[in-house]
């Protein structure tokens, strides 16, 4: 044991000024506040939380139906449900505190005075880590994606909001814009800590035999393996364009899957949809990120980020992309 002990690949991550102990992170609305998980996983082993959306006022959502499942993914359209900011640091936190969790808390906003208090207030409370600027909920009307589908709305709201916060900033960057790469570039010139991406794609799904939308909000955001090819190449464009560290969001199952964000520029990663599967497969993919370390002599799994081999100028893989379509 002292012997597998000495040997075990290193899975800590930084990001900004955050040490985590694995490159895996809950993702924002598949986890809950965490503590609902907490019966099930040890939250401390996690390299981090990150909770449910929190706006300054309880929120209600969307009416049913939200999610729809579809091929190799799902649409969801809740609507950023939540509890609220001062809710949540007095009925939540106190037990993600008390487990060990560490948590950055996914902060939203109408306005860029919302995205400001909210973080404030949960700056100051004692045991959230980090802030995740969700710039980019697709399924709701007002704030978020506004300020994510503009260089210069997402510049302010990022600069608002580290006038009131020492802890890292983590924009969450939208996928539904035609050059994510760009958005990524304001977020860090604005103070950013570090970017992650991608939230969900803009989607639809209609019911044949009643010819009516299958979500009530017509619209809601697609997840899981189906994005995961777009969002790995998005980390990889955005890689090109910061230095700030890139957590990778979409479709993770499996290590392998981490380990191809972690390729392309990605950090860290963050796991959603396959907690729906199993509500412990991040632990079961922590596990196997070891073993594929262990088996391939990966001494540091920070070692994986920018590695891979072919690192074509990005104008170069877009003109070849674009030639090979018909």
């Amino acid at each position: 044991t002292t012997n597998a002990t000495a040997t075990a690949p290193d899975l800590s991550v930084a990001i900004g000024s955050l040490r985590l102990r694995n490159p895996f992170m809950a993702a924002s609305g598949c986890f809950g506040y965490g503590v609902e998980y907490a019966g099930l996983i040890d939250l401390s082993t996690l390299g981090a939380v990150v909770t449910k959306g929190l706006f300054l006022a309880e929120r209600e959502g969307h009416p049913a139906p939200r999610v729809v499942e579809t091929p190799a993914g799902m649409i969801n359209a809740i609507g950023l449900q939540g509890i609220g900011a001062k809710r949540f640091v007095d009925e939540k936190l106190p037990e993600l505190r008390e487990r060990g969790a560490t948590v950055i808390v996914n902060v939203c906003g109408t306005t860029i005075d919302e995205y400001a208090e909210v973080s404030r207030i949960v700056s100051d409370a004692e045991g959230v880590h980090g802030i995740e600027l969700n710039i980019s909920c697709p399924n709701i009307k007002e704030g978020g994606i506004q300020f994510g589908c503009s260089l210069g709305g997402t510049h302010d709201v990022v600069s608002a909001v580290r006038k009131v916060t020492a802890l890292p900033l983590i924009p969450k960057l939208t996928p539904n814009v035609t050059d994510v790469a760009s958005i990524a570039r304001a977020a860090e010139e604005a103070g950013a800590d570090a970017v992650s991406l991608v939230n969900t794609f803009l989607a639809m799904a209609i019911d044949v035999e009643t010819r009516r939308p299958k979500l009530s909000n017509i619209v809601g955001g697609l997840s899981g393996p189906a994005i995961r090819p777009i969002a790995v190449r998005m980390v990889y464009e955005c890689a090109q364009e910061v230095k700030i560290p890139i957590i990778g969001v979409g479709g993770i199952m499996c290590a392998e899957d981490a380990v191809e964000y972690m390729l392309a520029g990605a950090a860290a990663v963050q796991v959603g949809f396959a907690t729906f599967r199993n509500p412990s497969a991040m632990i079961a993919i922590i596990d196997d990120l070891e073993r594929w370390c262990e088996d391939r002599g990966v001494k540091c799994v920070s070692e994986l980020t920018g590695a891979m081999v072919d690192s074509r100028p990005r104008d170069t893989y877009e003109a070849a992309a674009c030639s090979s379509i018909g």
